[in-house]
């Protein structure tokens, strides 16, 4: 269905080469706003920045979109809601940006989220997780390109029952990703493996771990198995303190984001090893898609990527796509022309959906293991986002009405 990434991205271009006119002058662009957390952030968005410069590059190497330069206009949003949504204001009404992107953290998403809505403006949620910005809270404006917590945790979910485990000790940092992925966690492995307990839940302040208290309550809690959703730097702490406990020995371990070069990496060889996760193993793809992405990126950047570098520049390699479809930037134009927009990514081909504005990129799925001294992922599969999604029907009853619209 769809063919090599290079191609994929020139077809996903063919209206905006249609439209090509003289070069674009500094003042004739399209102009997107960017923001995000990067002081408070930087392990997964100083690679997703690299990600979104390339593909800008790339985009505007080829003449842009609709005989326009994109020009990205990026602001630090203060890893809060409120700065967050003051600096999505910013960029509409002093910068003239009618389409906004970005955001990590989810309750930023969420802030930007209800923003995009009252105030119509176009917002292409790149990283934020939680299921609420495309259901509950989801609005006719907003579109999300990476995989939910939903889908993940469904992503998980085979292995977690293949491990037949009864007694689960739960940990998450205590926000809106967090609450979000364990509240399906448990929902999900209740509904399919009735009887089983859940025996201790450490919501934990985020970015204020108290590694050994949290290790210890778990440890006492003597469970079979234990899910987590920690990430970055209070992810490298439980692992370090876990490990030194012996907490995770001779028990199932089930970790959101694990999987991901940004976490997985400065561990270093303390990375766990048999952990069954979600993450990025870029060393190891080998499909042609990716390889290609691969080596443009080594080449541009002397590094390898990220998953935060796949996002972002999958991120803007969509709008372009999006407003080459829509053949203009007007924003109740480029709504319908999102709404089933396929195109290619180094992950394969994706499309965001009419009925939810949910991007149907997956994730790899695989187990942690230390190789040359540093933690990997092994025995991985891709699972593809259309497959772990809920049928319409049910999306229908987590999304506003208005939403649809």
């Amino acid at each position: 269905m769809f063919g090599r990434f290079e191609l994929s991205c020139a077809v996903a271009l063919v209206v905006a080469f249609a439209h090509l006119g003289t070069p674009a002058s500094a003042q004739d662009t399209i102009k997107i706003g960017e923001l995000n957390s990067y002081k408070a952030q930087p392990a997964f968005l100083e690679p997703y920045k690299r990600g979104w410069e390339m593909a800008v590059d790339e985009i505007n190497g080829k003449g842009g979109v609709l005989g326009k330069k994109l020009e990205v206009i990026s602001r630090d949003d203060g890893g809060t809601p409120g700065d967050a949504v003051r600096v999505a204001n910013e960029l509409v009404t002093r910068e003239g940006t009618r389409i906004l992107t970005g955001t990590f953290l989810s309750n930023i998403g969420l802030a930007v989220t209800e923003f995009a809505g009252k105030e119509k403006v176009f917002f292409l949620a790149a990283e934020p997780l939680t299921d609420k910005i495309t259901w509950q809270d989801g609005n006719r404006y907003t579109f999300r390109l990476r995989a939910s917590t939903y889908m993940q945790v469904a992503m998980l979910l085979p292995d977690a029952l293949a491990a037949k485990k009864k007694r689960w000790a739960i940990v998450y940092p205590n926000f809106e990703y967090g609450q979000s992925a364990s509240s399906w966690f448990k929902q999900m492995l209740t509904k399919a493996q009735p009887g089983v307990e859940f025996v201790t839940e450490q919501a934990t302040p985020l970015g204020k771990l108290d590694a050994g208290a949290v290790v210890q309550a778990i440890d006492d809690a003597k469970p079979d198995a234990i899910f987590s959703a920690l990430f970055a730097l209070e992810l490298a702490k439980f692992v370090r303190e876990g490990t030194t406990r012996g907490a995770f020995k001779d028990r199932t371990v089930v970790s959101l984001l694990s999987g991901e070069p940004e976490y997985l990496d400065p561990l270093k060889d303390e990375a766990p090893e048999g952990w069954i996760v979600t993450g990025y193993p870029w060393d190891a793809i080998t499909t042609p898609a990716h390889k290609a992405f691969l080596d443009a990126y080594q080449k541009r950047w002397n590094d390898y990527p990220r998953l935060g570098s796949v996002v972002g520049y999958v991120t803007m390699h969509s709008l372009a796509a999006g407003i080459a479809k829509a053949g203009t930037t007007d924003t109740e134009k480029l709504v319908p022309a999102f709404r089933g927009l396929k195109l290619g990514t180094p992950f394969g081909g994706i499309e965001f959906r009419a009925i939810d504005h949910q991007s149907t990129m997956g994730a790899y799925v695989g187990k942690t293991a230390l190789k040359g001294g540093k933690g990997t992922m092994v025995d991985f599969r891709y699972v593809d986002g259309a497959s772990v999604q809920p049928s319409d029907e049910e999306v229908r009853k987590l999304r506003p009405t208005a939403a649809m619209n």
